[in-house]
């Protein structure tokens, strides 16, 4: 069973649809009573940093969510924003983050940058992953799934950078640890890569 979270930030349905096409059990949970009998969670996210981290913070769930992941070792995947807050804090706002990989979220150097518009960095380009997991099951060595954003999540340990892409500097586009997992694109609008991405996760 895959658990969406739902605390007002991401296109929930999107997920939704895509596991609903694989025949993969899913529900979505808006509040702490939802979070029982979980299996694996999808963190979605878009928007600012500290909107989203101040969302979660206020929808009840934070407290259980941390127990799930870090107690009872439930795996989760954060999607863009929702991987940003996995870390410990970002140069976009002052709330702290998750803390759940060792990282912080950094705006995306433009020096290196050579496309007339800059940031932020929208669309499509591939992730390129640097150890074999299954989470890229049946990928080849590189992949094109859907951008956008500003701001990305420096490691810092090189251990947990599990795929990166290429956007005047390469960064870091794929994280992990042990259960948690991180991915700075979307999935759920990148077509057929993105769907084999989240049918991958929901079979670990």
């Amino acid at each position: 069973m895959i658990t969406i979270i739902n605390y007002g930030v991401g296109n929930i349905n999107a997920f939704v649809n895509i596991y609903k096409k694989y025949n993969i059990p899913v529900k979505i949970a808006s509040q702490i009573s939802d979070l029982d009998l979980v299996d694996k969670l999808i963190l979605p996210g878009v928007g600012s940093f500290d909107y989203a981290m101040q969302k979660l913070n206020d929808s009840g769930m934070r407290e259980r969510l941390d127990e799930l992941v870090l107690r009872d070792k439930k795996k989760v995947l954060g999607i863009c924003v929702g991987m940003q807050l996995m870390g410990l804090s970002s140069e976009e706002g002052c709330l702290n983050g998750l803390g759940w990989i060792d990282g912080v979220v950094k705006k995306m150097d433009v020096k290196n940058i050579s496309h007339r518009s800059k940031l932020p960095h929208m669309g499509w380009n591939d992730i390129e992953p640097i150890i074999d997991h299954d989470l890229f099951k049946s990928f080849k060595n590189k992949e094109p799934f859907y951008f956008l954003h500003t701001y990305y999540f420096q490691v810092q340990k090189q251990e947990n950078c599990y795929a990166t892409t290429e956007y005047g500097n390469n960064f870091t586009s794929v994280i992990g640890l042990e259960n948690i997992f991180g991915i700075q694109c979307h999935p759920e609008k990148s077509h057929h890569a993105g769907e084999i991405f989240l049918k991958n996760f929901a079979e670990l």
